[in-house]
């Protein structure tokens, strides 16, 4: 006996799948907005990528506390640079891995992060007066006044005043060597005591080197040397390629897959096609709401997750066609169905989640990347596949769009 087939509800359905095409559609749109949407890491906005080795040196002793101060610091320099999201992490005991997406100048972040900057100001008789660690202030300004170029104004803490005031006060007439990294860059003469505190730099630099040198001085001096191991310059026009070719396979495997999915299954095939557009419309506003950044292997993860939402699927429309082919009628198969598929999903989820977890933990950079959007992805597919699936099919079938088991692919004889 046939449903009775319902306009209204029918017409509700209808408005509800146009819905979900019209957000897969905004959701992905927003998604490759490369200002607002979801960040991206280096191997697809393009950037640099530095692998830096801490080197031993005299008493400089290379350990966790040091290679800890080396990326707080490192940190502080690039975040003054403007780099968004970099990724500054630990890589084995001595060695610290830098990614920094979408930079404008490499070759100038290059320098920053090397760079120890140890400052210190040296006496003619060849004694250390005060260094970096006495450093209140550092910026860079211009004020013709005093001098014709930019400088680099200095302000010292209350024991770098009174050494410094004893000092000007003893070489009165005599020039102080001012030395970053051991280099002399500066050697004015004193013609004042000094007891405010408050110096000079001047050079033969412009004012962008001022200000280069004045965040050198702000961030302090690195705590152990690092040597520049391996990097490499990703450009943004391969890595912008790289994401088009990824996502023309993403969505040629979603179209294929939503393909044979109305074949198999008819009508409940197209509701789960319906279903998988609203999985990625909600995966996509998850990763664009939260503070995650998407690589190459992270769209790996989210492909594969599409995978398993399909999956899911599958697994309850074989179950229906499996209660239908046993005697029950259709909205009885459809609960049941349902019912069963809910425990082999959960428990084949539930295991891959724990391994995302392990993933997370463990690893690091990319393959972190892989864990998240994988584990985002597994929990958004249980939620449709469980949730919004189950509800189509009720409306469909409400509606009288779904009449007997032909609609979910079992042949009647």
């Amino acid at each position: 006996m046939k449903k009775a087939f319902k306009p209204g509800l029918f017409l509700v359905l209808i408005v509800l799948c146009l819905v979900i095409i019209a957000s897969g559609y905004w959701s992905f749109h927003n998604a490759a907005d490369r200002d607002d949407g979801i960040r991206r890491g280096l191997d697809i906005a393009g950037g640099l990528y530095m692998l830096m080795e801490a080197v031993e040196t005299g008493d400089r002793e290379v350990d966790d506390d040091a290679i800890d101060r080396a990326i707080a610091i490192i940190r502080t320099r690039i975040d003054e640079l403007g780099v968004e999201e970099p990724v500054i992490a630990p890589q084995g005991d001595d060695r610290i891995r830098i990614e920094l997406p979408d930079i404008d100048d490499p070759e100038q972040a290059r320098e920053i992060i090397g760079r120890t900057a140890m400052l210190k100001f040296v006496g003619p008789d060849g004694e250390e007066i005060v260094t970096g660690a006495n450093l209140d202030r550092a910026r860079a300004e211009r004020n013709p006044e005093i001098s014709p170029r930019p400088f680099v104004s200095l302000e010292f803490d209350r024991e770098g005043r009174e050494l410094f005031a004893a000092a000007t006060e003893k070489f009165y007439g005599e020039p102080i060597s001012i030395l970053l990294d051991d280099e002399v860059i500066s050697e004015p003469v004193v013609r004042a005591i000094i007891t405010e505190g408050q110096a000079t730099i001047e050079g033969d630099f412009d004012y962008e080197e001022a200000s280069e040198l004045a965040l050198l001085l702000r961030s302090g001096s690195l705590p152990v040397e690092l040597r520049e191991l391996e990097s490499r310059l990703v450009g943004p026009t391969l890595g912008q390629r790289t994401e088009e070719i990824a996502a023309v396979a993403a969505g040629a495997g979603l179209a294929l897959v939503l393909l044979f999915m109305i074949l198999y299954y008819r009508t409940a095939g197209l509701i789960a096609g319906m279903a998988l557009v609203f999985y990625t419309s909600l995966v996509l506003f998850v990763l664009s709401q939260l503070p995650t950044t998407l690589t190459l292997p992270g769209i790996a993860g989210l492909i594969l997750s599409i995978g398993m939402a399909v999956d899911a699927n599958v697994i309850i429309f074989e179950r229906i066609k499996d209660e239908l082919r046993s005697g029950r009628t259709l909205r009885s198969a459809m609960e049941s169905g349902f019912r069963r598929a809910f425990r082999a999903i959960l428990d084949a989820n539930i295991t891959t989640l724990i391994v995302t977890i392990v993933l997370f933990i463990l690893a690091s950079g990319p393959v972190r990347g892989f864990a998240i959007t994988l584990f985002i992805g597994i929990l958004c597919s249980m939620f449709t596949a469980i949730v919004f699936t189950r509800f189509l099919m009720r409306l469909a079938f409400k509606a009288g769009a779904i009449q007997s088991g032909a609609y979910v692919g079992v042949k009647e004889s």
